[in-house]
């Protein structure tokens, strides 16, 4: 258990061990104590310029305090939580409301993650969310522009 470090996280901690809690490890508080040491984490819609995939809690470590610099979270829905039958995949269905931390515009965001456990921890967590909406938030109108240069000079 990693409790020396402070949940720069801790609403969308609380959000998982609500969603996870009878499939999560009981100690495991932050987000980084419910996932495995060997966790893969991936952004299948995530723009051009970004990281599309994190491998290992290391990576992980250093990944997270960046990515969350970019945006400021307010609040989070209650998710919907589906289970894949005779699965130990968990399908999270959620919101949040936010701001680009840089610009103040909105970030209001919808997710679907497919969150995948053993022994009571995370080992893959792939998260699907629109990357227009984090684009604007991070720089509005011409981010997403840039973001779409890039990706048509791919």
């Amino acid at each position: 258990m990693m409790t020396n470090q402070p949940d720069q996280f801790s609403s969308f901690s609380g959000l998982l061990r609500e969603a996870l809690d009878d499939f999560l490890v009981p100690d495991a508080e932050t987000f980084l104590d419910m996932v495995a040491d060997d966790i893969v984490m991936e952004f299948p819609y995530a723009p051009p310029a970004a990281v599309p995939r994190v491998e290992g809690k290391a990576a992980l470590v250093e990944y997270l305090p960046g990515a969350a610099s970019l945006i400021t979270i307010e609040s989070m829905s209650e998710p919907v939580v589906h289970r894949a039958q005779n699965s130990n995949i968990i399908i999270l269905e959620f919101t949040c409301t936010g701001h680009g931390t840089e610009t103040g515009i909105a970030y209001d965001q919808t997710y679907i993650s497919v969150v995948t456990l053993a022994d009571g921890h995370i080992t893959h967590y792939r998260d699907y969310w629109n990357p227009l909406i984090a684009l604007r938030a991070m720089g509005g109108d011409d981010a997403i522009a840039a973001a779409l240069k890039e990706a048509d000079n791919a």
